[in-house]
């Protein structure tokens, strides 16, 4: 039939069983079987409940993580939702997994890998989308993580410290009209403010002079919001999107409380936490100017994602020779957001893009659509990336930070203290 029906059968096993962040079991017990299938004597490392890290033969002095998402997205109006917990795959991780399974596979049987320059492991990570965060908080309460994302749980747990760099994928989206490649697009980092204003109750009809309206503090604070937009600067792609989160209100009594939640999206740390100090003094004179009060909460989500131009020129040296993939697309950043952002801080890493998908990136109907393109040819790029790779890193254009270095940038964002 053709050389990619193994890959196809196991992409479409983990795309009709989506499952959430920290739950994918069915998911981390399929790739444990593979594994075995083919490198039977092989140790594997399994981590945060469903996390898996295994080395492909002997350590070398240059070790690079080979990476792949498991999640799944919720979206309970996809066509193929789980009807139980709404989970489904409408990022494409299930391709990742599909496609790292077929390079190992791969692997296995071309003994070339063994005369590379460095070594390779591939880690499969839960929890990239931040989502089903009751349950992931739960989890935290009970010491079972620190962190809610599943690559920052990885960098706690030591996950990543053997390796010198870190190569991932992502599907595209769009319909595709050629098979292509995407190299250095970089994510926004993200953080969320909650900020709850706080009034003084008072019968809306007989006395309304005698409370402070808290309702009126949050739409001065949206208004100074909006006011203040002119003053960010656009270069870093800032997003920002306030929400009503809770409002007690009824229409005879003067509001006394109402939550305000949005998130801070921007391409620099640095100016998410001035932006976050901004929206803290907006909040705190709105309410000061009405006679109120402002109870203000920080959630730290994901760094930004800066990839390593270094090593993605490695990659479209490759594409100028592997005719089979006819356009690289090339520095277009967005202000999406993945963990990935959080593993970029402590070691060089790219995030090559492929497309071959139909519908709606987080949609209801997305779904794999060019499969020889995904499972056959995507993987052989990526096996003649590695093979030209050998040999050229130089050492010195990469860089290493600690788990400490990473947790006091995430506290100097708001995050909390470990456990």
């Amino acid at each position: 039939m053709n050389d990619f029906k193994e890959t196809l059968s196991l992409a479409e096993e983990i795309y009709y069983n989506p499952e959430l962040g920290f739950k994918e079991f069915k998911t981390s017990k399929l790739i444990e079987n593979f594994i075995k299938k083919y490198f039977p004597q092989e140790k594997i490392t399994k981590f945060s409940e469903t996390g898996i890290k295994f080395n492909l033969g002997e350590k070398k002095s240059l070790h690079i993580a080979l990476i792949a998402e498991m999640d799944a997205v919720y979206t309970p109006s996809h066509f193929y939702a789980n009807k139980e917990t709404g989970a489904a795959h409408n990022c494409g991780h299930y391709s990742q997994v599909a496609i790292m399974l077929d390079l190992l596979k791969r692997l296995s049987t071309d003994n070339e890998y063994k005369s590379f320059d460095f070594s390779l492991g591939f880690v499969f990570t839960p929890a990239e989308e931040y989502l089903d965060l009751e349950f992931r908080k739960k989890m935290k309460e009970n010491n079972r993580i620190t962190y809610l994302g599943g690559k920052p749980e990885a960098i706690k747990l030591g996950i990543f410290n053997e390796f010198d760099f870190a190569i991932a994928i992502h599907s595209m989206g769009g319909e595709p009209t050629r098979r292509s490649i995407e190299l250095n697009c970089n994510l926004a980092g993200f953080l969320y403010k909650y900020y709850t204003f706080l009034g003084k109750p008072a019968h809306a009809g007989f006395a309304p002079q005698a409370g402070i309206n808290a309702y009126s503090i949050s739409t001065l604070f949206n208004t100074a919001l909006g006011l203040f937009r002119q003053q960010i600067d656009e270069k870093y792609m800032v997003r920002i999107n306030p929400v009503i989160l809770d409002a007690p209100m009824g229409t005879n009594v003067i509001p006394d409380k109402i939550k305000i939640g949005t998130d801070i999206r921007a391409h620099s740390v640095e100016y998410m936490l001035e932006l976050s100090e901004r929206l803290d003094t907006i909040a705190q004179c709105s309410a000061k100017a009405l006679g109120g009060d402002v109870k203000i909460e920080t959630e730290m989500g994901y760094l930004p994602f800066l990839q390593s131009h270094y090593l993605s020129n490695f990659v479209r040296e490759t594409f100028k020779n592997f005719p089979e993939i006819e356009y690289c697309k090339e520095n277009s950043p967005v202000s999406a957001a993945g963990d990935i952002g959080d593993l970029s801080y402590i070691l060089p890493c790219i995030q090559i893009g492929y497309n071959g998908f139909s519908g709606t990136f987080h949609g209801t109907d997305f779904i794999h659509k060019d499969n020889e393109y995904i499972f056959s040819i995507f993987p052989k790029f990526l096996m003649k990336v590695l093979k030209d790779m050998s040999g050229k890193i130089d050492k010195s254009k990469l860089y290493k930070k600690t788990y400490e270095d990473y947790k006091k940038i995430i506290e100097k964002l708001g995050g909390e203290n470990e456990k």
